[in-house]
C-alpha cells in the first residue's frame, strides 16, 4: 500500500523563498551581472567628451567661509540628453576628496544642471561628478584658492 502525502503549498513556498534567501540559484545571476560591468564600466571617465564631461562654473577664487555659487552642469560642449532611456543619474560636488553634495535627477523631468551654494575654508580642486545611465561616470575639476 502506497501512502499519498501531500505537502502543504505554504512549505513549498517557504522552502523556494529560504533557498532564494540563502543564495541558492543566485550564483549565475551574480556572474551574470558581474560579467555585465567591465573594468570600462566601472572606471570614471576623465577625458573631454561633448555630451558627458561636465562643466563647472565658479570663481577662482573665494574668501574663507563667504558663500558662493557652483554650477555643475552636464555637456561641457552641449547639453546631455534627460530622456527616460537615457539620462543623468545625479550630479555629485567634491572638495578635493570630500563629498560636498549630490543632486539625483529624474528622467525627462529634470535638466541635467544644477547650482549649489557653498563655504569653503582652505583652497583645493571641486570635482565634479555625474552618472548617466548608459556608462561610468564622468569627472571634471576646477582649482579653487581660498583667501583670507
Amino acid at each position: 500500500m502506497t501512502s499519498n502525502r501531500r505537502v502543504p503549498i505554504a512549505l513549498v513556498s517557504i522552502a523556494i523563498l529560504a533557498s532564494l534567501a540563502f543564495g541558492v540559484g543566485n550564483t549565475l545571476a551574480a556572474g551574470e551581472q558581474a560579467e555585465q560591468f567591465t573594468p570600462e564600466f566601472r572606471q570614471i571617465h576623465t577625458t573631454l567628451d561633448a555630451k558627458h564631461t561636465p562643466k563647472i562654473v565658479a570663481p577662482d577664487s573665494v574668501k574663507r567661509g563667504e558663500w558662493f555659487t557652483v554650477t555643475v552642469s552636464v555637456g561641457a560642449q552641449g547639453q546631455h540628453p534627460s530622456l527616460q532611456e537615457h539620462f543623468v543619474r545625479y550630479i555629485a560636488l567634491y572638495k578635493d576628496t570630500v563629498e560636498i553634495a549630490r543632486v539625483y535627477l529624474h528622467p525627462v523631468y529634470s535638466q541635467p544642471t544644477v547650482t549649489l551654494t557653498v563655504a569653503l575654508d582652505e583652497g583645493g580642486t571641486l570635482r565634479a561628478l555625474e552618472e548617466p545611465t548608459h556608462s561610468s561616470a564622468w569627472e571634471a575639476s576646477k582649482k579653487i584658492e581660498v583667501l583670507p
